[in-house]
């Protein structure tokens, strides 16, 4: 197969994309040539011998558009032709490449998980052949077209470290973009209950903040944490970290907090999957996750935007033995290895992506 893959950015240093990195060196090995368009390359490591990466950077929207173009027409063009182009989060390359790909029977196909759904992402799926997400409940609009093939977690990387003691304080951690819909506000006030009935826990929050909106709503956290005579000194604001470092941070953690708030679809976060793959219990609001945290040795599911109904689960986590804390993450990254792995995302596009009748 000959795949061009179309998205951002390739930089191993990038707050939120750095994990395309790792798409790429999947696909490329399940392809005979993998062609990535992209935006900027940044630094990385070096990509597999069938990789050629081609930049469509321009000054402006309209230049980059039209670059893009060009670049895509040219790949097209040459033999043997590309069996299918993917689009990575973004709906727009999908549109741009249609009028180029569909008249020379090219496959279209979008990778997409996030709760918000705009006209171009209608269009998008009206134009795609496939459209690829962790779960159909993961992508924002109703279509026959949408396939659930999990999230690509790269379990050798993200993997336990050592059973960690059962006595001090509760470890908290959140990672993620400083967004409204995050749900930190919830953070803070279940952990400030919680903490009130006798839970000794603290909470580091980690990610970048890439609009203003962000920023005025980290600046807003940090204001409520410096007000609470509970939170100031067990809450810690800080910025990304490579994602090269996540993994050990990960495990540093007593448990992941996330209470995600979206409005329409659920957004089944990455970092729920990959603290899961260390071993590490995820404390979570999303229904979408109900059968992915249920059935294990500790209740982990709270309900969106209800803080006593965190700092109730802060509070049966925080009373767990170690014995039940390492049960429950075993078995989360059982679930993890067994449906979200990067091998089997990857086997999962090709096989999406191969023309029907075609093995």
């Amino acid at each position: 197969m000959r795949l061009v893959l179309v998205t951002q950015t390739l930089d191993a240093e990038h707050p939120a994309l750095a994990q395309t990195l790792d798409l790429v060196d999947a696909l490329a090995r399940r392809t005979g040539e993998l062609v990535v368009l992209c935006q900027s390359v940044g630094s990385h490591p070096p990509l597999p011998p069938n990789v050629r990466v081609r930049v469509y950077a321009a000054g402006t929207r309209a230049g980059r558009g039209l670059r893009f173009a060009g670049l895509l027409a040219a790949e097209l063009r040459k033999r043997p032709r590309p069996d299918a182009v993917l689009a990575h989060m973004v709906p727009l390359f999908l549109v741009l490449a249609a009028p180029l790909a569909k008249p020379l029977g090219v496959r279209l196909a979008l990778w997409y998980t996030h709760w918000h759904a705009g006209r171009v992402l209608r269009l998008a799926t009206g134009l795609a052949d496939v459209v690829l997400s962790v779960d159909q409940r993961s992508f924002p609009l109703r279509s026959r077209k949408v396939r659930g093939i999990g999230h690509a977690i790269d379990v050798e990387a993200f993997s336990p470290g050592a059973v960690r003691p059962e006595a001090g304080r509760l470890r908290l951690l959140a990672l993620g973009r400083t967004a409204r819909w995050k749900g930190y506000d919830t953070m803070l006030a279940g952990l400030e209950r919680a903490v009130a009935a006798g839970v000794d826990a603290e909470l580091e929050i980690r990610g970048p903040q890439l609009t203003g909106d962000e920023r005025a709503h980290a600046a807003e956290l940090r204001e409520a944490v410096a007000a609470s005579p509970t939170l100031d000194g067990r809450v810690r604001i800080e910025p990304p970290l490579p994602r090269s470092a996540l993994p050990e941070l990960l495990r540093g953690a007593d448990a992941l907090l996330s209470a995600t708030q979206p409005r329409g679809s659920e957004t089944l976060d990455k970092v729920v999957y990959e603290a899961a793959a260390c071993g590490v219990p995820v404390l979570a609001s999303n229904s979408a996750l109900d059968e992915f945290l249920g059935g294990l040795p500790l209740e982990l599911r709270f309900t969106a935007r209800d803080a006593d109904s965190l700092a109730g689960a802060l509070r049966a986590i925080a009373a767990a033995d170690a014995a039940t804390r390492a049960a429950t993450g075993a078995e989360l990254r059982r679930r993890v290895v067994a449906g979200h792995s990067i091998d089997a995302w990857a086997d999962a596009v090709v096989a999406s992506l191969a023309r029907p009748g075609r093995k």
